[in-house]
C-alpha cells in the first residue's frame, strides 16, 4: 500500500512539474528597461482601438502561460535605477542605485547569471538598443562601483570572454571616469579575439558566423542607442535583427546550449520624455525581437527557457485621464519620436527665418496630427502659441529636460497635448516603484506563477537550467 502511494504521488509530481526533470539548454532573458505592465497593455490596447476593437490585441509574450510579477526596489531606495535594477536581475541581489554587479559598498563583485551560464560551457550573448556599456546590459558582464564608469565597464568585455555583444556602440571608449585618454577599446577587442562588425551588411558578409563578435550600428551614427522604432528606415539596425544575427551565431557549433539577453532599452527614454506613441512602438518593436526568441523556442519547445521581465516602470503611465472612453488610436497621427520632432522644429527655425505661426501649424499637423487630424482647444491653442511667439519672434531657447534628452519645448509641449486627447496620463518623467511584470515559456517556466522579488528571476533561471549563481 505504501508503495502505490508513494508510486502516486511521484507519478503526480513529474505530471504536474514536468519541466524539473528538463533542464533548460537554451535561456532567453528579454528586459524590457522601463516597460511597466501599462506599458504592455497601452500597447495591446492602441493595437486594438487601430482595428476597431474596444479589447486588447495580445503581444507574443503576453500569450505564454506562466505569469507574475516582481518587486523592484533597490537596497538604497524605494524606486530603483538601472543600475541597481539591472544588477538584481542579473545576480540574484540587491545592490544600491547606481551600482553594477557589485555589492552596496561596491567593492565586492557579485556573479552574474551570465557568468554562471559561462562556466557550465554555454555560450553566452548580451544584446540591447542602447550602447553595450549602458547600466542594464553592463549589469551581466560588469562589476563597477558606479554605472557612469563606461570605459572600465566596456573593457570588462575582455575579461568575460562572452560570445555575442549587440548595440548601438560604446559611449566613452577612450576616456576613463576620470577623464584621462586611454588606449581605445577597438584594438583591445580585436587583440582579445572579437570581431568588431558595424552594421546588419558586415555581419551579413562576416564568413565566421560562430566567432567572438561584437555587432554595432555603421560608422557616422550616433554612438548612444539605436534609433527609436517609431523614427527608423529599413537600412537601420534594428533590435530584431541583432536578436537574429545573436541566435545564429550562438546556435553555431555548440553542444551545449547558450544563454541570450535582449533589453529593449528605449522603452524606458521614450517613457522618461512621455512619449507615449514612442513608447508603443518601442514595446513593439521589443515584440519583434520576443517573436523570433519565440520562433527559436517553437523548434527546441522541451529545452528552451524564455522570461520576460522589466527593471523597473518609467513614467508611471496611466490609461485613462478621466472619461470612460479611451482615445489611444488618437497616437498614430504621431509620425516622429520627441527628439526627432524637436529637430524639426529647430531646423523649421535655421532654414526659414521668418517662420509664421501657420508654417509651425501645418509641421505639427504633418507629424502630430494636431489641428488636422486631433482637434486643439483654445487653451492648448494658446500655450501653441504663446511656445512659438517665445521661441520664434522673441528667440528665446525653451528646452522640456528628461534622462536622455532636452527638447525643444513645442515639442514636448504638443506631444503632451496629443497624450492627453489619447487618454495618456504621466505621474513624472522619472522611475516609479510599480510592479514588473515577469511572462515564462519553456523548461521551468511554472516558477514564474506567483509574486516575486526582482532578485528571485535569476535564481529561478539558475534552478530551470541548473547553474549556480553562489
Amino acid at each position: 500500500m505504501k508503495k502505490r502511494v508513494l508510486f502516486l504521488f511521484l507519478f503526480a509530481f513529474i505530471y504536474v512539474f514536468p519541466a524539473f526533470s528538463q533542464e533548460a539548454k537554451y535561456i532567453f532573458y528579454l528586459i524590457g528597461d522601463g516597460m511597466g505592465l501599462n506599458q504592455v497593455n497601452l500597447t495591446e490596447i492602441h493595437r486594438a482601438e487601430l482595428q476597431q476593437k474596444n479589447s486588447t490585441v495580445p503581444l507574443v509574450f503576453t500569450q505564454f502561460p506562466h505569469v507574475g510579477f516582481a518587486s523592484t526596489h533597490s537596497q538604497s531606495n524605494g524606486v530603483t535605477d538601472s543600475g541597481a535594477g539591472g544588477t538584481a536581475l542579473a545576480v540574484g541581489k540587491k545592490t544600491k542605485n547606481g551600482v553594477i554587479g557589485m555589492d552596496s559598498t561596491g567593492t565586492v563583485p557579485h556573479k552574474s547569471i551570465a557568468y554562471a551560464a559561462k562556466e557550465k560551457g554555454k555560450k553566452v550573448g548580451i544584446i540591447t538598443t542602447v550602447s553595450i556599456d549602458h547600466a542594464t546590459p553592463a549589469s551581466f558582464y560588469a562589476h563597477q562601483p558606479d554605472r557612469d564608469m563606461y570605459y572600465e565597464i566596456g573593457k570588462e568585455i575582455i575579461s568575460s570572454n562572452f560570445d555575442f555583444f549587440g548595440g548601438s556602440n560604446f559611449l566613452k571608449p577612450e576616456t576613463t571616469f576620470d577623464k584621462q585618454p586611454a588606449p581605445s577599446l577597438f584594438p583591445l577587442f580585436e587583440k582579445a579575439g572579437y570581431k568588431v562588425l558595424k552594421g546588419k551588411e558586415a555581419y551579413t558578409q562576416h564568413p565566421r558566423k560562430s566567432d567572438k563578435i561584437i555587432l554595432m550600428n555603421t560608422d557616422g551614427t550616433a554612438t548612444d542607442a539605436l534609433k527609436y522604432a517609431i523614427d527608423q528606415k529599413p537600412s537601420d539596425l534594428k533590435l530584431a535583427d541583432i536578436t537574429a544575427a545573436a541566435i545564429q551565431s550562438l546556435e553555431q557549433n555548440n553542444k551545449n546550449g547558450f544563454f541570450l539577453m535582449v533589453e529593449g532599452g528605449k522603452i524606458d527614454w521614450a517613457c522618461h520624455a512621455n512619449d507615449a506613441a514612442t513608447t508603443i512602438q518601442e514595446v513593439l518593436d521589443f515584440n519583434s525581437a520576443a517573436e523570433l526568441v519565440y520562433e527559436f523556442y517553437k523548434k527546441h519547445p522541451k529545452e528552451t527557457l524564455i522570461v520576460v521581465t522589466a527593471d523597473h516602470e518609467t513614467g508611471g503611465l496611466g490609461i485613462g485621464n478621466g472619461s470612460s472612453t479611451l482615445k489611444t488610436k488618437l497616437l498614430a497621427n504621431q509620425k516622429l519620436s520627441h527628439a526627432e520632432l524637436s529637430n524639426e522644429i529647430g531646423n523649421l527655425r535655421k532654414n526659414k527665418a521668418n517662420a509664421t505661426w501657420d508654417d509651425l501649424k501645418n509641421l505639427l499637423s504633418t507629424h502630430t496630427g494636431l489641428y488636422n487630424q486631433v482637434k486643439v482647444n483654445a487653451d492648448d491653442d494658446k500655450s501653441l502659441q504663446g511656445a512659438y511667439q517665445r521661441s520664434f519672434v522673441d528667440h528665446q531657447n525653451e528646452t522640456a529636460k528628461s534622462l536622455y534628452a532636452s527638447d525643444d519645448k513645442i515639442a514636448a509641449l504638443s506631444i503632451a497635448i496629443l497624450n492627453r486627447m489619447g487618454s495618456i496620463a504621466w505621474a513624472s518623467n522619472n522611475h516609479s516603484a510599480a510592479y514588473a511584470p515577469v511572462y515564462a515559456i519553456g523548461a521551468g517556466a511554472e516558477q514564474f506563477n506567483q509574486k516575486m522579488d526582482n532578485t528571485d528571476i535569476p535564481k529561478k533561471i539558475a534552478i530551470a537550467a541548473k547553474l549556480s549563481l553562489d
